[in-house]
């Protein structure tokens, strides 16, 4: 008996023993990491703390090495160079900036690009056609004519709606007199006619000079769709283009549109009116020389001053805003502007409204007009 126990003591000792040596291992392992975590951690503040010494080294020599280059400039230079790092970016912002305001002649004319067929794209999503129109002999024709000219005038602007932005423009500027002789001389043919010819074109010459002063007159229609690409604005254009031509035959208007060159011809002659060169371009010079239609067009300098003044190359202009408020006008307004002799441009931007927006527009006139009446009419009464 006493054998049996000493054996079953002996076992449960090695059983003991091996569950000790179990736990020893399992917290030296975790020791182990431990360790090696600490380890890490020691490793990171120690590469911190180089990188933080070799900045503060850097740091110091540069600002060394500006105080020995600038030693008669002021201190608050030698410390803007100390932290140049941060102020080279925002003086670079700063020049950034300036570049943008400093517009050239060619980002000041207000479009992005100039099709061959007369589409521009004057922003991101805003294309643009011209036509061009002549005149009718309307203050010459009866009151029956005029009132059935006045009519059809009335549906033609009717026919613009709220998607549709368009502008008549009025331009006289002073033509090239050769062009005009060209066209009015007539060529000797050798025959006993030709004094009579010569009589003839001499006469027309005098009456070139004395009539219109060297003006030419023209007028336009400019009209603009909003569209995301020029594949859906072109369609859009063109359907507009052939119903103001069939209503200008209405009319009794001859009209025609313009393609790109003759587009860029009439900005070409507004902005530099006094200009003796003709207008020389083509869209294969384009293609060759890399330049834009701008660089065709633009004059050599834009100044604006102020407001109303502002000079092109070396012609001096202004512009003036008229706001009519008259209960009636009179059909020879614009005819009066036009008849002066003078490089003159005149604008008439026209908007359509939707019916129920303009009727809002008309009350809220309405009740301005009557609350400034209310207003006057009590001045009198509250100053006694």
């Amino acid at each position: 008996m006493g054998k049996r126990e000493d054996i079953a003591v002996d076992k449960r000792r090695k059983r003991k023993y091996r569950r000790l040596a179990r736990y020893e291992k399992k917290a030296r392992k975790a020791a182990a990491k431990e360790t090696a975590k600490q380890e890490k951690v020691r490793r990171k503040a120690e590469k911190r703390e180089k990188r933080k010494s070799a900045q503060e080294q850097k740091s110091i020599s540069g600002k060394r090495i500006v105080k020995r280059q600038d030693k008669a400039r002021p201190d608050h230079t030698v410390r803007q160079k100390a932290v140049s790092g941060t102020i080279s970016r925002s003086q670079k912002k700063m020049d950034k900036k300036a570049e943008e305001k400093r517009l050239s002649a060619q980002r000041s004319i207000p479009y992005r690009e100039m099709a061959r067929d007369g589409i521009c794209r004057v922003q991101d999503k805003y294309y643009s056609k011209t036509i061009r129109f002549y005149d009718i002999n309307y203050q010459l024709a009866q009151n029956e004519d005029k009132n059935a000219i006045f009519e059809n005038w009335c549906d033609f602007l009717n026919y613009f709606d709220s998607s549709i932005h368009f502008q008549l423009s009025f331009i006289n500027h002073h033509s090239n007199m050769k062009e005009f002789e060209s066209v009015i001389q007539i060529k000797p043919r050798h025959d006993a006619f030709d004094d009579v010819r010569m009589e003839y074109a001499q006469m027309l010459k005098n009456q070139l000079a004395k009539g219109n002063n060297g003006l030419a007159r023209t007028k336009y229609i400019t009209f603009g769709v909003e569209a995301e690409n020029i594949r859906e604005a072109k369609p859009k254009l063109e359907r507009i283009e052939t119903d103001i031509l069939n209503n200008f035959k209405v009319l009794g208007v001859s009209a025609y549109p313009l393609d790109g060159r003759e587009r860029l011809q009439i900005m070409y002659e507004t902005f530099n009116p006094e200009e003796k060169v003709p207008f020389q371009f083509s869209f294969d010079q384009v293609l060759r020389s890399g330049m834009g239609t701008k660089d065709f067009i633009a004059p050599t300098s834009f100044l604006f001053k102020n407001g109303k003044d502002f000079m092109m190359g070396n012609t001096i202009g202004a512009v003036s805003y008229l706001q009519i408020l008259a209960p009636e006008l009179t059909d020879r307004m614009l005819a009066e502007f036009l008849d002066m002799d003078r490089n003159l441009i005149v604008n008439l931007h026209i908007q359509s409204l939707d019916q129920m927006k303009a009727i809002k527009l008309v009350k809220s006139k309405v009740t301005d007009i009557n609350r400034m009446k209310i207003e006057e009419q009590a001045r009198p009464a509250g100053r006694e």
